[in-house]
């Protein structure tokens, strides 16, 4: 699902991808799209001037001609936990995102984008999902979520 989103991320923001579909991407540490105005950051530890024990976050993105800064926190949970986890992961990321907005001086924002293996999610995840720049649907995310469940059991059960 991470790769899923950090490819529409890429999509939208211009940024030159050698793959037609979402799963045949393999995100590369560091890309910048729109001319170097956008700097998309793949599972990169963010150096800070404080320690900061949560520092690295699934992806991050900053938009130097807005001034805002996006941490992307993935996660697939059991199904009874999703609003939990979603709680957890804005909290986890509350020093990082301060530090952040000190250190580059930019508007920066945690988003949790949770889902459950089976595809449940809370009432806020379409708010958290239409936040992030690309198109992403709800149902696809779902759908990835579900198919890797199912891969996950057929290697347990075979």
């Amino acid at each position: 699902m991470c790769a899923q989103l950090h490819f529409n991320i890429c999509k939208e923001t211009g940024v030159q991808l050698d793959k037609k579909h979402w799963y045949e991407h393999v995100p590369e540490s560091v890309e910048t799209g729109q001319g170097g105005k956008v700097t998309i950051l793949w599972n990169q530890q963010i150096q800070t001037d404080r320690t900061v024990p949560n520092n690295k976050p699934d992806i991050i993105i900053r938009d130097n001609e807005k001034g805002t800064c996006m941490l992307i926190e993935v996660a697939i949970s059991g199904d009874r936990n999703v609003i939990k986890k979603e709680a957890d992961k804005i909290l986890k990321y509350k020093d990082l995102t301060t530090e952040i907005q000190r250190m580059w001086n930019v508007k920066t924002k945690a988003i949790p984008v949770i889902t459950g293996a089976t595809g449940t999610t809370s009432k806020s995840f379409r708010k958290y999902v239409s936040n992030i720049p690309g198109k992403h649907e709800a149902m696809e995310l779902h759908k990835t979520a579900i198919l890797g469940t199912a891969h996950i059991l057929r290697e347990v059960l075979m």
